[in-house]
C-alpha cells in the first residue's frame, strides 16, 4: 500500500496524477494511525519548514512519522520532506524538525545569486541507489531558498549533490528512508522514472558503493516557458488568445489559438520548461467560483509534468452572498487543483502602493505576505505591466530611469517605466524596479516582467527594462513580451541576466519551435534543459 501524507499545503495534485499516470494506485493519510499502517510512504510539500512542522504537530502526525523513520520502513520526501528530516533550519529559528539527520537547513547566500534556486539542475550521484540507477544526467526542477549542507555528521545520509553558488545536498537516503530536493513529479521523463523506482520498491543494497564523485560543478538552465492567455470567447468558451499590445480581438472577435488543456500539453511535449497560464476572463471576478480555469488547472496537471503557473484573480474579494474570501483561500485552491506558483498582477501594484504610504514596509495582510507565509516565496510571481514613459533628463521625475538607446517621440534620451493596471489600461505613479523591489521584500519569489511596448510586436524582449529590473533585486527574473526569433532569447539571457523567458504568440502560431530556441541556446553556450 503506498499511502502520500498531505499536509495541506502546496500542489499535491501533480504527484497524485504522477504516481496514477506510472500505473500506481494510491491511499491518503487521513489520522495519525494511518501513518503506521503504510507500506511505503510519500511526503511531498513546498512551502515554509515552520509551516509544514506546524501542520504536522497539530495533525498528530509528528510521533507516529518519527516511529515510521525509526523503523527504516519505506520512505520518500520531497522538497520540504527532505528538509524536515533534518533537525531545524534558518528559515524558522527555534522550530525542531523530525530530527532523523544531524545538521541544520540554510538560507542560500543571494548577495551573488538570485534565491530562491528556481529552475533544472543537475544531480551529483555519490552512492548506488536503485532511484538513480538508470540516472543519464539529466536535470531536475528545484525551487527552495534553503538548502541542506553536507557534514562530517550527516555523510552517511548523503546520496547526491548538486551545486549553486555552492554544494547542497539533493537527495539523502539510508536504508529504505530516502528523500530528494527537487520535484520528481515537475522533472518530466527523469523524474517520473526515479518515481517508479520507489513506487515498485526496488531493493536497496545493505552496502551501496561509494561513486567516485564527477568533477565538474553542477549547472542551473535557463528556462523558456510557454504562455497561455485563457479567456472565454464571445460563445462562451475558454480559449487561448494573443493580444497585440493588450488587444486580444480581431475583427471583433476574440482571436482563438487552440484550447488550454491541448496547447499546455503540446508545450510539454515539446520541452517548455514551464508552462503559464494567464487568466484573462470575466470568471476571474469570482475566482472561487471559476469552475473553468479550475478545470483547466485540474486537467492540464494529468499531462504536464514541469510546473504550472497561474494568474489572474489572486486577490481577497466577497462573492455574491457577502462571503468573504482572502487571498490565500484563493491560492489553495489553485495549488489544490494543480497550480505549482501564483502570479499577482494589478493587485500587486496595489499592494505596494499601500505599502509605500507605510514607508515601504508591508504589515502581514497582503496578498503576497500571507502566501509566501504558507507557502513559502517561491510560490509567489509578481507580474508587472510597464510601458515607457520618456523624459528629457533623469531629474524631471523621481522615478527609475534609463538613458535609452530608443529616443522617444521628442527625442527625449530617457524613460521610466510606468506599472500599470487593468489590463495595461491604467498607469500608476509608481515604477517597475520600484515595484519589484517592493515586492521583494514583501515575499515575492520571482518577477514576470511583460512589456506593453513590446506585447506582439515580435521585435525582442525590452533588454533596457529587463535589465533594470534584474539589476536591482536578488530574486529570478522572467522576461516577457516581444519575442520573435530565436536570436531574441539569446540576446535576453547574455544581455540582462534574467533566468528564464517567456513567450506565447510564436509558440502558439509554431513560428518558433521551442526546441529550436533550446538548440540555438546552446550553441551560444547557454545551459539549457533537453527533454
Amino acid at each position: 500500500m503506498i499511502s502520500l501524507l498531505d499536509y495541506g499545503a502546496g500542489n499535491v495534485r501533480s504527484l497524485r496524477n504522477a504516481i496514477h499516470a506510472l500505473g500506481f494506485s494510491l491511499t491518503e493519510i487521513e489520522r495519525p494511525e494511518d501513518i503506521l499502517k503504510a507500506e511505503r510512504l510519500i511526503f511531498p510539500g513546498v512551502g515554509a519548514f515552520g509551516a509544514a512542522m506546524e501542520r504536522l504537530h497539530r495533525l498528530g502526525y509528528v510521533e507516529p512519522l518519527r516511529e515510521y523513520l525509526a523503523a527504516g520502513r519505506p520512505y520518500l520526501g520531497i522538497c520540504i520532506g527532505l528538509q524536515t528530516l533534518f533537525e531545524g533550519s534558518e528559515e524558522c529559528p527555534g522550530v525542531a524538525g523530525l530530527g532523523l539527520i544531524p545538521g541544520q537547513v540554510r538560507r542560500f547566500d543571494d548577495s551573488e545569486l538570485a534565491v530562491p534556486h528556481m529552475g533544472w539542475n543537475d544531480v551529483r550521484v555519490e552512492r548506488d541507489s536503485p532511484l538513480f540507477a538508470d540516472y543519464a544526467g539529466e536535470k531536475f526542477y528545484f525551487v527552495h531558498s534553503f538548502r541542506a549542507e553536507q557534514s562530517a555528521e550527516n555523510a552517511d545520509w548523503v546520496l547526491a549533490s548538486s551545486d549553486y553558488g555552492s554544494p547542497f545536498v539533493s537527495a539523502v537516503q539510508r536504508g529504505q528512508v530516502g528523500a530528494v530536493q527537487f520535484h520528481p513529479e515537475k522533472s518530466g521523463a527523469a523524474g517520473l522514472r526515479l518515481l517508479r523506482r520507489f513506487l515498485a520498491g526496488d531493493a536497496v543494497p545493505e552496502t551501496p558503493a561509494v561513486r567516485e564523485a564527477a568533477a565538474a560543478p553542477t549547472k542551473l538552465a535557463r528556462r523558456v516557458i510557454a504562455c497561455l492567455d485563457v479567456r472565454a470567447n464571445d460563445a462562451g468558451d475558454l480559449v487561448v488568445t494573443k493580444g497585440d499590445q493588450y488587444d486580444v480581438r480581431e475583427s471583433g472577435a476574440v482571436r482563438n489559438l487552440g484550447k488550454p488543456v491541448e496547447l499546455a500539453a503540446r508545450y510539454y511535449e515539446e520541452g517548455a520548461d514551464e508552462v503559464t497560464f494567464l487568466n484573462i476572463t470575466g470568471f476571474r471576478d469570482f475566482p472561487l467560483a471559476d469552475q473553468p480555469m479550475l478545470e483547466v488547472l485540474e486537467r492540464a496537471s494529468e499531462r504536464v509534468f514541469v510546473p504550472l503557473t497561474i494568474g489572474g484573480g489572486i486577490r481577497a474579494f466577497s462573492d455574491a452572498e457577502g462571503t468573504h474570501y482572502s487571498a490565500l483561500d484563493v491560492a489553495d485552491r489553485y495549488f489544490r487543483a494543480g497550480a505549482d506558483k501564483v502570479s499577482i498582477g494589478s493587485e500587486a501594484v496595489h499592494i505596494v502602493e499601500q505599502a509605500l504610504a507605510r514607508g515601504g514596509e508591508g504589515d502581514g495582510t497582503s496578498a503576497i505576505e500571507q502566501i509566501a507565509e504558507v507557502y513559502g516565496n517561491q510560490a509567489v510571481v509578481v507580474s508587472i505591466d510597464p510601458r515607457r514613459v520618456y523624459v528629457e533628463r533623469p531629474e524631471e521625475t523621481r522615478h527609475h530611469t534609463v538613458e535609452t538607446a530608443e529616443p522617444g517621440p521628442n527625442g527625449e534620451r530617457y524613460c521610466w517605466f510606468q506599472c500599470t493596471v487593468k489590463g495595461g489600461r491604467e498607469g500608476r505613479d509608481i515604477d517597475a524596479v520600484e515595484l519589484a523591489q517592493v515586492c521583494e521584500r514583501l515575499g515575492a519569489g520571482e518577477i514576470l516582467l511583460n512589456s506593453i511596448d513590446r506585447d506582439g510586436t515580435g521585435a525582442g524582449f525590452d533588454l533596457e527594462l529587463v535589465g533594470a529590473v534584474r539589476s536591482a533585486v536578488r530574486i529570478p527574473v522572467i522576461a516577457s513580451s516581444g519575442a520573435g526569433c530565436v536570436e531574441h532569447f539569446a540576446e535576453v539571457f547574455e544581455g540582462t541576466g534574467a533566468e528564464a523567458a517567456l513567450a506565447a504568440g510564436i509558440f502558439h502560431r509554431r513560428e518558433v519551435p521551442i526546441e529550436a530556441v533550446k538548440s540555438y541556446l546552446r550553441e551560444r553556450g547557454i545551459e539549457t534543459r533537453l527533454r
